[in-house]
């Protein structure tokens, strides 16, 4: 008996069914040569149709009847080729596409009814200048349509043996959500199952044949349509609505991710992978503080700016920030060459637009010469802060008029394990810096401090108030001399998605299962985002009048613990705890780490006084003098020399009020 595998029918069938992966791989060329074939059977058809419906008999062209086809083609083609029909992506067709072909359809039946309709050939009835087009172009739709949905299933067949496909629901029935609605109809990796929107005359009606409920009916249709994944699609509404809307998915058991660019969903190449998740201005909490753009550009525009620790995270969104305002030149320095080379080709690409450079040195004295030809001059120096021949090298050579100061090792338990380099560079470096940047006439120094630093218990804080102290007492000598460096400092909270932060770091323990990790159940933080505290200390520095303390009114300080939890629920898991022993991730408290408080504050004292900004306050804290400060300085640099831990803590005891470390 035969093999049914065998029958000639069955090896037919799965030839034709592998026929739609062959033509993909064809030469681009060859299926645009098997396209005008297409479009040339079918103007013959047409041609043909409009004929037989004319005398209503089918038959053979004859005579002048056969200039109707030759015609069609001579203007079909062209016109085809003018509108860029040929180059679209049938797979990917879209409004852009049905665009084209109305713009083709309208050209080509002005022409072809001008011929035999308006004007007349002998043998052929006027009627057939309108008849033709419009067959024509029913024929070219549904061509082009039936290989779009043909060709499409490809996506669909290999996404089938991967994985199951995300059920979503979009949340926003606008231009946004359908344009997102529609972008992932084409690609076909997540299914979309309906769009939620607050408009009630929207409520009942369908989209595209998607329906639109209201956000009453939520836990219903996650439950009966077994969402996975609700998409936000809200651009046009206020923060306060869009964190009402994320707070209502906690718990919902749904992932909740966030739209992709416009100009993605335009394309029409939107994919599952091309959602983001909720950004750091969601889960803040807060409203983000708004900038005053006279205040970001008194201290930057045509101005030489350089930024120390220009490769960290608040250095490099500080160099991002300046770039906006069209400084002279920025200058661009690290002790990490790694990190140095990454701000500064991202800087360079978005000034030239991915245009390569390369760096020139001046003789060898190790000062790094801008690059010509760039719209702001860039000058990315790989020198350390403690360094005071080069810095003075380098400040001689680019003569900044402000420098912002964001070079400082900033990790608690590290800097705990190692004070003596975590001193030197947070207190030392900052004293060198300063004093070279008061040498060579800078008008702005900007210091970026932590709320650490108030009434610290770790030595990362004391070294962060210390170096404030250094920069009080510049101040004084500053003022003393008159029209000389204006010296500040700007305080603010945890940056979220900064290195090291909570936010990154409870991202990746999810993405592997958990547990996340939490040292208190209790531990409470101010947060900001970083082009926030880029913000805040560009505009601070502008404010500054010499000695300044700028801290960031931040709202309420946000439990860790209750972060952690929302980034669960809005990763579509549960907490796996005592009440819900089947979740999905376990928050594993570890207890504090060696100089870690419960919660921090941003002000000594509390005399906090307003400035020019609504969001942004000012103190006047308690300092040493110079004279007093360099004593203690002197001694201090000495127990590091001896790597004598417990003087070291000492002395950082006796300089920083409130400072209670361990082990002393």
């Amino acid at each position: 008996m035969q093999n049914f595998t065998d029958h000639p029918f069955y090896k037919l069938t799965v030839h034709l069914t592998e026929l739609p992966k062959l033509i993909l791989i064809l030469p681009r060329y060859v299926k645009r040569g098997l396209v005008m074939i297409s479009d040339v059977l079918i103007s013959a058809l047409s041609v043909w149709l409009a004929f037989g419906l004319r005398a209503d008999r089918w038959g053979v062209l004859q005579g002048n009847q056969w200039l109707t086809f030759i015609l069609a083609v001579a203007f079909s083609l062209p016109l085809f080729f003018y509108f860029g029909m040929y180059r679209t992506i049938f797979r990917y067709i879209g409004s852009a596409a049905l665009s084209a072909m109305v713009r083709v359809f309208i050209g080509y039946s002005i022409l072809y009814f001008c011929v035999f309709s308006l004007i007349g050939v002998g043998g052929i009835p006027r009627s057939i200048g309108v008849i033709q087009p419009m067959i024509l172009f029913i024929g070219i739709g549904i061509s082009r349509y039936f290989v779009r949905y043909w060709l499409g299933k490809i996506n669909t067949t290999q996404g089938a043996s991967r994985r199951a496909k995300p059920v979503a629901l979009i949340y926003g029935a606008g231009l946004s959500g359908r344009q997102l609605a529609a972008g992932l109809a084409i690609n076909k990796d997540v299914l979309v199952k309906g769009f939620i929107d607050d408009d009630p005359l929207l409520h009942g009606n369908t989209i595209n044949g998607i329906s639109v409920y209201s956000s009453d009916q939520l836990q219903k249709l996650i439950f009966e349509l077994h969402v996975t994944d609700v998409l936000l699609a809200v651009t046009s509404v206020s923060q306060a609505r869009r964190r009402e809307i994320i707070a209502s998915l906690n718990g919902r058991g749904v992932r909740v991710r966030t739209l992709p660019g416009l100009s993605d969903i335009a394309s029409g190449l939107v994919r599952v992978s091309d959602l983001h998740d909720l950004d750091m201005n969601d889960l803040l909490g807060r409203e983000v503080v708004s900038a005053e753009v006279e205040l970001l550009e008194k201290n930057i525009r045509n101005k030489v700016v350089l930024v120390t620790g220009a490769g960290g995270s608040i250095g490099s969104e500080l160099c991002r920030q300046i770039i906006k305002f069209s400084p002279k030149s920025l200058v661009l320095l690290d002790s990490s060459e790694h990190s140095l080379y990454l701000i500064y080709e991202e800087l360079k690409r978005a000034l030239i637009g991915f245009q390569k450079n390369h760096l020139e040195i001046i003789g060898d004295d190790q000062t790094s010469q801008p690059i010509p030809d760039l719209p702001i001059q860039l000058a990315p120096c790989l020198a350390s802060v403690r360094d005071d021949d080069l810095l003075k090298q380098i400040f001689r050579f680019h003569r900044p008029a402000t420098v912002f100061h964001a070079a400082a090792y900033k990790h608690v338990p590290l800097v705990e394990q190692n004070p003596v380099e975590g001193i030197r560079n947070n207190v030392f470096g900052t004293r060198t810096c300063a004093k070279v940047s008061f040498e060579y006439g800078v008008d702005n120094f900007i210091l970026v401090s932590t709320d650490k630093a108030v009434r610290p218990t770790n030595v990362m804080g004391a070294s962060k108030r210390l170096a404030e102290l250094v920069l009080q007492a510049m101040a004084e000598i500053s003022d003393k001399n008159g029209d000389s460096t204006n010296f500040s400092m700007v305080r603010f909270g945890n940056v979220l998605g900064s290195s090291g932060s909570v936010a990154p770091l409870f991202s990746a323990q999810i993405a592997a299962g958990g547990p996340i990790t939490l040292t208190h159940s209790e531990v409470t933080r101010y947060f900001m985002t970083i082009p926030e505290a880029a913000q805040l200390v560009i505009q601070s520095s502008a404010m500054a009048v010499g000695g300044d303390v700028f801290v960031l009114d931040m709202g309420e300080p946000v439990r860790i613990h209750d972060l952690a939890v929302k980034m669960v629920y809005l990763s579509g898991l549960l907490v796996k705890d005592e009440a819900n022993p089947h979740g999905d991730i376990e928050i594993k408290v570890t207890g504090l780490r060696p100089g870690e408080k419960l919660y921090e504050e941003l002000l000594i004292g509390n005399n906090p006084q307003p400035t020019a900004h609504p969001k942004i306050m000012k103190a006047h804290e308690e300092f040493l003098s110079w004279d007093n400060l360099q004593l203690e300085l002197d001694r201090l640099s000495r127990a590091l020399d001896a790597c004598d831990i417990k003087l070291i803590k000492g002395i950082l005891k006796k300089l920083v009020p409130g400072f209670h470390p361990t082990g002393i």
